[in-house]
């Protein structure tokens, strides 16, 4: 399960100035806009710092007339307001010139995670936490954006101003003044540092509650129909509001934590100014500064505290970012279980002959699934696979997909080993129809032209003959254009089904796979479907996995399957002579029908 909200591991396990890194590579496609907007960047700090320094020429210039009094601070006051709009000006393009490097940046890493979570196995996305992860995805990705708004709009451009008021300051007067400013500033952040720190353990509860509670939600949704079979939505809602509970519980703590380090800083910001101001009065008093300079020294710390009060505030979202951020490199930086070889070459495809050669596997290692299975399926034949459930009948076909690799043995097609070519070029040879059919929100059309992208729309319509749902398709008010709601929801399982073979007819695939592929038909639409898939079976190999025997009765070879070990073989006539294992559930069936 993808759910790194645990504090020790975000505290263990984090890789920040690797994952800055990565985060800075993404500039690379917009370089010359970085760069331009950091050069407008430093030119409105300099415009920035220039206002106090024409503020303190005007005020000096009333305090000592001449003249020329009514001269110059026209043009004093003429290059205050120019500095004041040249200030804004470089801020706004630096803005505006910068916004298609971040959203570059996050549409980038959007388009990256989304491929890698396709590359990872099936067991990966067997064990993940729909809710969750799309929480932390989305908080991850969101905070690319944000890192970058962060050094980009509020470190680099206090870290410029204070250079730029550090030279002005120590040039012009005396050192006292940089000490103070300064020392407020270090006492600023280590403070601001220390119950940062003591409070993060908060931030990350907070967030671990929000992901089990999004989790819950999305969980009991997606099991709508279940939550109902059993009115069990009390039992749902009670559960969502156990963990919103303990969120709102850690919620209410941060926020506590959160006024005591705000009027921290505030009382730390007060008593600097406080100090320095009583240092430039003396100063004034004393003949050693001008009443321009008391008052450029006022400007320039007021000035400068207003980014830094903010500058606490940031320095949170930084660290929750981080660690936000980590939560998708972490996931980036999980390696696939299924991997192309090196040399890896694509299946060559020649009749499309299918074999097992002493295949062993187990999902863990403590429970074996399949043991020693040997069998082949020549071109254009058809084998069948039955069982009971939880045999292994389902694991062939996830095997022949390679979803897994097995522990011991060989899968071959056309003499080569799957394990030695392209996974994409494996699974474009296969078309299965899944007992457990799955389709996208979307239309009916699109389900079944999903199946290959190449295809006509008379292509697609064949298809659906074939699978018998052209005349339910074309009744509907919609027609082709009906959305199947989130997963199907909207189709029975019958008609589902039908669309999932329609969509593995128009794949066109060299091998079929079947697994309990007409479980939710009714016997009329079954038969039917039937008499279509022994058409295509007369030129495709085939593997069907069937709970129901009547469906497999031409089958030209059967193979009985008990815990994972292939225990009868031969075809519906030779195994009903032999009265074992195939026999017996035949007559079960059949008393049962």
């Amino acid at each position: 399960m993808i759910h790194f909200r645990d504090s020790d591991e975000v505290h263990e396990n984090r890789q920040d100035w690797h994952n800055m890194k990565r985060v800075f590579g993404y500039l690379k496609a917009y370089k010359g806009r970085a760069l331009f907007a950091l050069a407008c960047l430093i030119l409105a700090k300099w415009a920035n710092v220039a206002i106090p320094l024409v503020l303190k020429e005007i005020v000096d210039n009333f305090s000592h007339p001449t003249t020329q009094a009514l001269v110059l601070p026209v043009s004093l006051l003429l290059a205050y307001g120019a500095f004041r709009l040249s200030s804004s000006l470089f801020s706004e393009l630096r803005d505006t010139v910068f916004a298609r490097v971040r959203f570059h940046a996050m549409r980038q890493l959007s388009n990256q995670v989304l491929a890698h979570l396709h590359q990872l196995s099936l067991r990966f996305h067997l064990e993940r936490k729909t809710g969750a992860i799309s929480r932390d995805l989305e908080r991850g990705t969101r905070s690319v954006g944000s890192i970058m708004n962060f050094m980009v709009f509020s470190i680099i451009p206090v870290a410029v101003e204070f250079t730029l008021v550090a030279i002005i300051l120590l040039s012009q007067y005396n050192i006292i003044f940089t000490l103070i400013t300064f020392g407020t500033i270090i006492i600023y952040i280590v403070f601001t540092l220390m119950v940062t720190e003591w409070r993060m353990d908060y931030r990350h509860a907070m967030n671990r509650y929000d992901s089990e509670s999004n989790t819950h939600a999305f969980d009991s949704l997606i099991n709508y129909e279940t939550v109902k079979y059993f009115t069990n939505e009390p039992l749902e809602l009670q559960r969502y509001d156990d963990t919103l509970k303990k969120w709102e519980d850690v919620a209410v703590k941060s926020q506590a934590t959160m006024s005591l380090l705000n009027f921290g800083q505030s009382a730390i910001i007060g008593i600097g100014v406080t100090i320095i101001m009583f240092f430039a009065a003396q100063g004034v008093i004393d003949k050693n500064m001008t009443i321009g300079d008391f008052v450029m020294v006022n400007a320039f710390m007021l000035q400068l505290f207003i980014p830094l009060n903010t500058l606490g505030i940031i320095y949170r979202q930084i660290k929750y970012t981080l660690a936000d951020m980590d939560l998708v490199f972490k996931l980036l930086r999980r390696k696939p279980e299924i991997i192309d070889q090196v040399n890896a070459k694509d299946l060559v495809i020649k009749k499309g002959e299918l074999e097992f050669k002493h295949v062993d596997f187990a999902y863990q290692a403590e429970r074996q699934i399949l043991s020693d299975i040997n069998f082949s399926i020549p071109a254009g034949h058809t084998v069948a696979v039955v069982g009971h459930s939880g045999a292994g009948k389902s694991t062939l076909s996830r095997l022949i997909f390679r979803f897994y690799d097995v522990n011991q043995g060989e899968i071959i097609i056309d003499g080569q080993n799957i394990k030695t070519v392209k996974q994409q070029s494996l699974r474009k040879a296969i078309g299965v129809v899944p007992q457990d059919t799955v389709l996208f929100n979307d239309s009916i059309y699109y389900n079944i032209h999903y199946g290959n992208l190449d295809a006509s729309k008379e292509e697609v319509i064949q298809a659906a003959k074939m699978a018998h749902i052209f005349d339910f398709i074309e009744n509907l008010p919609n027609a082709w254009d009906t959305i199947v709601g989130e997963r199907g929801l909207k189709l029975s399982g019958g008609e589902k089904q039908r669309i999932a073979i329609a969509r593995a007819i128009l794949k066109k695939p060299a091998i079929l796979i079947f697994d309990e592929a007409t479980s939710s038909l009714d016997t009329a639409t079954e038969q039917a479907i039937q008499q279509t898939l022994r058409k295509i079976s007369e030129t495709t190999t085939t593997l069907v996995i069937a709970h129901r025997l009547s469906t497999i009765i031409d089958a030209h070879i059967i193979l009985v399957i008990k815990a994972g070990q292939i225990i009868e073989r031969g075809s519906h006539k030779e195994l009903l002579s032999k009265k074992g294992v195939y026999w017996n559930m035949w007559e079960l069936q059949q008393e049962s029908e």
